[in-house]
This record gives structure tokens, C-alpha cells and sequence, in this order.
């Protein structure tokens, strides 16, 4: 069961914001904390990161030991990932929809890489050949309220789906998808939901609901494991 804190742009542009999202997400429970590489990543923009920035990401990640994973929007956020020597790579429903190629290029790389299908409109997945590939479930609507969740699976355990990534406001769509088979969830994470910087503040959980998450959502994943 892997539990993963998207960060995202949750440091309002403030970087040293992030070692306290780190922090927090590690005593939290979380196996991962990611960040967003290449999205409003132009200079002067909220999301500007530049190589020095992203040393001091993964000194604070390996102080805390919690696995930092990014994801990766640009052919040059690739190239500075790479440098990195992560464990794993993200592929947003963006990135897979809108630059096919850097997708392809990602996966070519033959590390393990989690894709979220929330703007994948085909029945069929976009690799079906390649073993290091993790498929999350999502719906790419921001929040996503409970009548969105149109197709949300009943079994996490058919058709290569083994996850979700949850944009819902609370986490009880998460424990749903676990209860169903999940075993990677992710989940915006913030300090602050009331925050108006961006609007992904809103549909994250602070630490307290990550917290909760993890612990109820690793019960129920162990009690699936025994049989219950």
C-alpha cells in the first residue's frame, strides 16, 4: 500500500513553504511526496523551480526519508529529474494528453512510472507492453464532487487500474477505492484548505485528514489482504 502526498503548487510559491508540506506529510504517514516539474514553471511564475531549488527538495526529502517523486510536464523538467536518480516518475492526465511523446520518452526511461488516466477518454490504456508502468484511476475535475465520480471503478484489481488519484473535497473516496482494491492512493496535501492561493488547497488533506487516511486506509487494505 503506497500512500502519495501531491504537493503540487501547495507552497504558493513560497519553496521554503515545502519543507514544512515534507515534514508534515512524513509524520502524516505518507510513503511519497511529489511536486509538479514544468507546470506555471516559467520564471517569475508560482511554480518556478529551478536546479538549486530542486537539490534542496531532495536533501530535505532524504533528512525526512520519505521518497520524493515528481511530475514531469517538460522535456527540460525531464532532463533536471534525471539528475536526480529518482525511483520513479509521475505522468499527469495532462501530459499524457497533451505531449504523447514526452509520455513515450518518460516510459523509455524504464523506471517505474505511475500514470493517471483522468483525461484518457479510450477504452483501451495508452501502454499496454511495458511491466514498470502503475495506472491510477482519476478524474480530472477540480474539485470533483460525488457526481462526477461517473465510472468510478468496483474493483481496483481488473484491467491494470491498480490506484487512484483522488481530487474529491474529504478523504472518503479514498477509503471507497481501497475497500475496492487500491493500493496506491494519492491525495493533494496541504496545511491549509481555506488557503485561496490556488484551488487545489480546497480539495487536499491537511495532516490530520492524511493521517487518518493512512492509518484507517492500511487497516482495511491488510484486512482485504487476509481475506476479510
Amino acid at each position: 500500500m503506497i500512500f502519495i502526498a501531491e504537493i503540487g503548487l501547495n507552497h504558493n510559491g513560497n519553496l521554503d513553504l515545502g519543507y514544512e508540506l515534507i515534514k508534515q506529510a512524513k509524520y502524516s504517514g505518507a510513503d511519497i511526496v511529489k511536486f509538479q516539474l514544468g507546470w506555471r514553471g516559467e520564471k517569475g511564475d508560482i511554480n518556478h523551480i529551478s536546479f538549486s531549488d530542486l537539490i534542496r527538495i531532495k536533501e530535505w526529502c532524504d533528512y525526512f526519508e520519505i521518497e520524493l517523486m515528481f511530475s514531469i510536464f517538460t522535456e527540460e523538467a525531464f532532463v533536471q529529474a534525471k539528475k536526480l536518480k529518482l525511483n520513479r516518475y509521475k505522468i499527469a492526465s495532462r501530459t499524457l494528453l497533451n505531449n504523447f511523446d514526452l509520455a513515450e520518452q518518460i516510459i523509455n526511461e524504464g523506471k517505474e512510472t505511475i500514470i493517471s488516466l483522468g483525461m484518457w477518454g479510450k477504452k483501451i490504456l495508452p501502454f499496454t507492453n511495458s511491466r514498470h508502468i502503475k495506472y491510477l484511476w482519476c478524474k480530472s475535475k477540480y474539485p470533483t464532487f460525488p457526481k462526477d465520480l461517473v465510472g468510478f471503478p468496483k474493483s481496483f484489481k481488473k484491467n491494470h487500474i491498480i490506484g487512484y488519484s483522488d481530487h474529491s473535497i474529504g478523504i472518503e473516496n479514498t477509503l471507497i477505492a481501497i475497500s475496492r482494491g487500491a493500493n496506491i492512493i494519492e491525495k493533494h496535501f496541504t496545511l491549509d484548505k481555506s488557503d485561496n492561493s490556488i484551488r487545489d488547497h480546497i480539495l487536499s488533506a491537511t495532516p490530520s485528514e492524511f493521517k487518518i487516511m493512512n492509518e484507517i486506509g492500511r487497516t482495511i487494505y491488510k484486512n482485504i489482504k487476509i481475506g476479510i
